[in-house]
Parts: structure tokens; sequence; C-alpha cells
């Protein structure tokens, strides 16, 4: 996924809104979005070739979301999924914090990510290339394949027109 863009907070009948783009590897064999067979309570489209996701949401309103991270090192190749971290949050049960700090430690089993991890409360960022657990404040913010909210041309354009709109229409 290249592109996530999301207003966290910044209206009161939805706490998350989110667009997303999912832009990596066509080749890869996946499913559209739909409630899983194998977790009923799962909305999301599916890795069929690791069983994961990049992008997901319960009926119970847990949001995960993954994006690699372009840095110039070398993909490893005998690393695990970055699709199981989304996977392993929707199907869990642990506080956003709580499993992103356990993401944290186990990282180096990853290629770069970005990863999302949220619910009806609250929302975290991690990255494995940025270091830092961050609670995520209200407001509007970007995500590619970079930091959060990095200044990469098609993010900045982004959130500056969601920005904007909100401004211009925001009478709830």
């Amino acid at each position: 996924m290249c592109l996530i863009l999301f207003a966290q907070k910044m209206h009161r009948d939805f706490p998350l809104i989110l667009a997303a783009n999912r832009d990596e590897v066509y080749a890869r064999p996946t499913a559209p979005a739909s409630f899983w067979n194998d977790y009923p309570y799962i909305y999301a489209g599916r890795d069929l070739e690791h069983r994961g996701t990049w992008l997901g949401i319960t009926r119970g309103g847990r949001v995960a979301a993954v994006t690699n991270f372009r840095d110039g090192l070398a993909a490893k190749a005998s690393t695990r999924s970055r699709g199981d971290l989304v996977a392993a949050y929707l199907r869990g049960n642990q506080r956003p914090g709580a499993y992103l700090t356990q993401v944290n430690n186990a990282s180096v089993h990853y290629n770069g990510f970005n990863l999302l991890a949220g619910d009806l409360e609250e929302l975290h960022y991690l990255s494995n290339r940025g270091g830092k657990l961050i609670a995520i404040a209200p407001g509007v913010h970007g995500l590619s394949n970079h930091l959060l909210n990095s200044p990469w041309p098609k993010v900045e354009r982004a959130a500056r027109s969601s920005a904007n709109c909100w401004k211009a229409k925001r009478k709830y």
C-alpha cells in the first residue's frame, strides 16, 4: 500500500476516516476485501500467499494497516510477512499500544514497515525504521513508504487537500 490518508478524531460521528491504496506487487495473489471465512469478524483483503492483509477492520472497531518502508536497504528474503502484523492485531484483543510495543520488540524479523493499529478510542503508529511508538493525535495525517507525515509530495498534496476540505465543510 503506497498511500494511507486518515483523519483521526476530526468528526464526532466518525472517529477515524481512512482512504488508502495498495500499490505494490500486483503479481502476488490476493483476495478482495470481504469477511474472512476463518475469522468472520474480520473484513479485509487477503494475501493468498501468506494469509495476512495490508488493511483491515473488525466488527468490533479494531483497525490496522501496513505499508512497506523504502530505505534503499536490500529486502531480506528470510523475513516474516508484514501482513501478519495486521492480521495478528485484528485477530487479537490487546490494546493498540501494547500490541505495537510487542511488535517493536520483534521488528528485526521483518523488512521495513509502517504499521497503524487502533480501535474506536485510540490509534497508534510504529515503524521499524523510525524507532518509537507514537499515539496519533487528532488531525489529518498521511503515510506512505516513509515515516508518518513525511513530506513526500503525494502525502503533502493529499493531506493538504483533505485538511482544506475539512476546514471548508466542518459544520457538525
